[in-house]
């Protein structure tokens, strides 16, 4: 990988002219495209002025004839009613005479009376078809009338009045009581008009109230007339149902600038009125308003950004280049520790190879992993595990080389290059022993809340003896690097072909695991077995340990146990879960694995007393297949051993991948009796409706917690906080991770149902748990090994 860096001055120029040239299409495209979208805005907003104000005034208009056919209709259903209901009798019968047919000045007043109050006209009278008064008034009234009887002239002679009384002809002549009916329901007509009165625009209805049968002659007709002002209450509701803001009515179109004036016309000649104004609602004009500035202040930030851009054009692209090898800096170093990162490593390596093959110089590759590290992250957070990466990578430079190349790979992985190992033996020893030293020493974390002791593992290979290539040399640095691991941690170990022969040490492992499997499944179907002379070798043999729980309460008897898996290798030693699982999950095998050890804590738990029970770790792949639930189901049926005695501790981040597929395996697992723990609760995605969701048996407080009892108080706080959330719930509780007295006490007087940590018992064999009576006189632990018997 080579940096270009462009020198020549004529370069520059192009690229400036270039740009600029660029720099000015960009600014002439913004400004006409800004300038078609202001254009486009306006002539949008005026369009939608156009038709709100347009329909606003046709909703107007709507509205007034609807007022206006209101009052028609309303004082047509009076007239008719009050004909029907005051004059039954002489309808029915036929009968008409003038005391019947021609109210009375009593009368006409009842009749005046009750339109205004009963309907909320301003005014209402009762005259002849002379216009005559045929009511009682005051003088105000009367004097009143006078000046409104001209206009009332010309309702009065409309034909359309008289329209009712025309005979209705059909094909046959009705008889005498079908005629009798049609008289009686003959509706009268009523007519409703705009005009002036008193120089306000108003309502004016009038309609028949007094009728003689038909045939009869009519010795005078009278009719009633009601007038509605519209510049008054009912202005105010037109206004609110038709949202006209500020309406008020006018004689002349006199509207302000923000206003606009509706004309009102008189029904009868058409001739103006009056006006109705208001303050017209024009979304377009509002939306032009607040997009108007936003638009012009684009407009000028775009126009001084190009006039900036133009003048700084050089100096940008001075800073461009500086910039690009920043750039460069960056992708070939770690952001966090600011070592070189995998691809400059990558880079020396290769460049080291390369010289090595012509040279006697020989150069080692080292691959560091810290130990314990996401422990850390887990125990204190990412900002921890952050500032233990920073300190971890400061602590290896300083026992550095100046001419060694330290760099981070990810995570807690880094590389080491040595180079110009002469005295190999003695630079490898004192570089690697002093950096295990220092890794080993306590790491002071969040300013010193906080102490981490991680160590670290160190895998070594020489160049050129090791390998031709790069990725064979870091390959097995790799192999050298796991041996360090399985042998301890905290070491460093040199690559040697007897360590695996050329193969992966992960895929060692995952063949060996399921070498172990498979002949302990064999070994359950009882077939034979390979004598010592046999063709495969002997990779040890897997054991279930059990660590017992205690009671916190009469005498701390024991409860239960909880089965841990180990794996007791025959060149290895005795292997934790920690060394074999994850090798386990990525070869396909963990399922075959959980399920050997569930069988074998099942049989072990049938001989121990009936109020014990057993807990099995379960991990995320076995909880994501659909048949686990049977599939423990056919295990429990098998060992005998009743669901209520067994419980399965599941990690939250099991529950977090697949909600829907756990809910149902646990719902299915729950409805049988078994048991469900929450394990190391408080450490990992902590959600409560994990609790109530999932429902859960037990919560297991993770040790981290335990063990600041007596160093910090905010351990105590979150075992007491957790206590209580259980408590309320109706949850178990057991602590881990108890080692002393006084923790022992704390959590009993804090309330935890059982507690569970070294200071009980250690995890044991089943042959040396003697803690359950009915346990003694067992078979002893059960393996999975070459000839192993059930």
């Amino acid at each position: 990988m080579h940096i270009v860096v462009p020198s020549s001055s004529n370069t520059f120029q192009k690229s400036w002219i270039a740009s600029g040239r660029i720099l000015l299409l960009i600014a002439i495209s913004g400004l006409g495209a800004i300038g078609l979208v202001v254009l486009s805005a306006l002539w949008a907003g005026t369009e939608s002025d156009a038709a709100a104000l347009d329909r606003q005034r046709q909703l107007v208009n709507a509205r007034l004839r609807e007022q206006v056919d209101q009052v028609a209709h309303v004082i047509g259903q009076f007239g008719n009613g009050y004909l029907a209901r005051v004059y039954p009798a002489s309808r029915s019968a036929d009968v008409s005479s003038s005391l019947d047919t021609v109210l009375t000045g009593a009368a006409g007043s009842a009749i005046s009376e009750t339109a205004m109050s009963a309907f909320g006209y301003d005014q209402a009278f009762v005259v002849d078809e002379k216009a005559q008064l045929s009511m009682l008034t005051d003088a105000k009234t009367e004097k009143r009338y006078r000046w409104m009887k001209p206009l009332f002239l010309p309702l009065l002679k409309d034909g359309r009045l008289t329209a009712s009384q025309n005979p209705i002809f059909s094909d046959r002549t009705p008889s005498s009581l079908e005629s009798r009916r049609a008289s009686a329901v003959r509706p009268n007509h009523a007519l409703a008009n705009l005009m002036r009165l008193e120089g306000r625009p108003t309502i004016v209805g009038i309609v028949a109230i007094n009728e003689a049968p038909g045939g009869h002659p009519q010795p005078m007709r009278q009719f009633l007339i009601v007038v509605r002002f519209l510049d008054g209450a009912a202005l105010d509701e037109l206004s609110r149902q038709q949202g006209l803001n500020g309406a008020r009515f006018a004689r002349t179109a006199d509207a302000d600038e923000n206003e606009v004036a509706f004309q009102i016309d008189a029904t009868a000649n058409g001739e103006p009125i009056g006006f109705i104004v208001w303050r017209p609602d024009l979304p377009g004009s509002r939306v032009i308003g607040r997009l108007m500035p936003a638009l012009s202040i684009a407009a000028l930030v775009i126009a001084a950004l190009f006039s900036v851009l133009l003048v700084r054009l050089r100096s940008s692209l001075g800073e461009l280049k500086r910039s690009e090898l920043h750039a460069r800096q960056l992708a070939l170093h770690d952001v966090l520790t600011g070592l070189p990162n995998r691809a400059l490593f990558a880079m020396r390596f290769e460049e080291c190879v390369t010289q090595t093959r012509h040279s006697t110089e020989r150069s080692a590759v080292a691959l560091l992993d810290l130990d314990r590290f996401k422990a850390v992250n887990d125990t204190f957070g990412h900002a921890a595990g952050d500032e233990l990466i920073r300190m971890a990578a400061e602590r290896i430079r300083s026992v550095l080389r100046p001419d060694d190349t330290l760099a981070r790979l990810g995570g807690d992985e880094f590389a080491l290059l040595l180079r110009d190992i002469k005295d190999d033996d003695h630079i490898l020893r004192s570089i690697c022993d002093a950096i295990v030293a220092e890794l080993g020493r306590p790491f002071p974390l969040l300013r010193g809340e906080a102490v981490a002791r991680v160590g670290g593992s160190i895998g070594i290979t020489i160049v050129p003896d090791a390998g031709r290539t790069a990725d064979d040399l870091m390959r097995y640095a790799d192999v050298a690097l796991y041996e360090a691991k399985m042998g301890g941690r905290g070491q460093w170990r040199v690559y040697s072909p007897s360590m695996d022969g050329g193969r992966n040490a992960r895929d060692i492992l995952k063949n060996e695991l399921r070498e172990v499997l498979a002949k302990g499944t064999a070994a359950s179907a009882d077939s034979p077995q390979p004598g010592p002379g046999g063709s495969k070798p002997d990779f040890g043999s897997l054991e279930v340990y059990y660590q017992t729980v205690h009671r916190a309460e009469g005498g701390y008897s024991a409860s239960g146990a909880e089965a841990l898996v180990r794996w007791r290798h025959s060149q290895r030693g005795l292997l934790t879960p920690a060394s074999f699982i994850p090798a386990a999950e990525e070869g396909g095998l963990i399922d075959a694995l959980g399920f050997w050890v569930l069988r074998e804590a099942c049989r072990a738990a049938c001989k121990w007393p009936e109020d014990t029970f057993v807990a099995v770790n379960v991990s995320p792949a076995q909880l994501r297949r659909p048949n686990f639930a049977g599939e423990v189901f056919a295990v429990l049926e098998e060992t005998g051993l009743p669901p209520s005695r067994l419980e399965l501790e599941l990690t939250e981040s099991s529950l977090i991948e697949d909600n829907s597929d756990v809910h149902t395996v646990l719902k299915s697992l729950r409805s049988r009796g078994v048991q469900i723990s929450l394990d190391d609760f408080g450490t990992g995605f902590s959600c409560l409706s994990h609790l109530v969701r999932f429902d859960i048996d037990r919560i297991k407080i993770d040790r981290s917690f335990v063990s600041q009892l007596g160093a910090k108080a905010t351990g105590a706080a979150i075992i007491g906080a957790i206590v209580t959330l259980s408590r309320n719930l109706g949850i178990s509780t057991t602590a881990e991770g108890v080692e002393t007295e006084y923790q022992r006490d704390f959590l009993t007087a804090l309330g935890c149902t059982d507690l569970q940590g070294y200071f009980f018992s250690k995890p044991v064999p089943l042959r040396e748990l003697d803690c359950f009576a009915k346990s003694e006189s067992g078979a002893g632990s059960r393996t999975i090994a070459s000839g192993a018997t059930a």
